[in-house]
């Protein structure tokens, strides 16, 4: 099988529901706290690949950041990734990869599509 990263924040839920699925499975994970590691721009537009996805639907709408600059903007795909890199905080999580492959685990059971 190839090795799964998840892209995690230990303070949702969610996130840590995907982990505890692995977890119970017994299938090994890099897990990146991509608040402490974020990815580069150049990451994050492979991750978008990865997922068959814009950028603006990893943009976690209900955050600050997104009220305070980016709500009720049009941005273009190449602004969206570079919003995500300036402010991990908007990206949706968790994010699991497996191969050329991604989901959004939300909820968390999404993420048994990459086995």
């Amino acid at each position: 099988m190839e090795p799964m990263v998840v892209y995690h924040n230990p303070r949702c839920s969610k996130s840590r529901g995907a982990c505890q699925i692995l977890m119970e499975r017994d299938i090994q994970a890099k897990v990146v706290d991509y608040l402490k590691n974020p990815p580069s721009r150049a990451e994050l537009a492979e991750l978008v690949k990865k997922l068959g996805l814009p950028a603006e639907a990893l943009v976690r709408q209900g955050e600050a950041t997104y009220k305070e600059l980016y709500a009720g903007r049009s941005l273009s795909e190449d602004e969206w990734l570079d919003a995500l890199a300036a402010h991990p905080i908007l990206i949706e999580r968790p994010i699991v990869v497996r191969g050329d492959r991604a989901v959004i685990a939300r909820p968390p059971e999404k993420l048994l599509e990459l086995l």
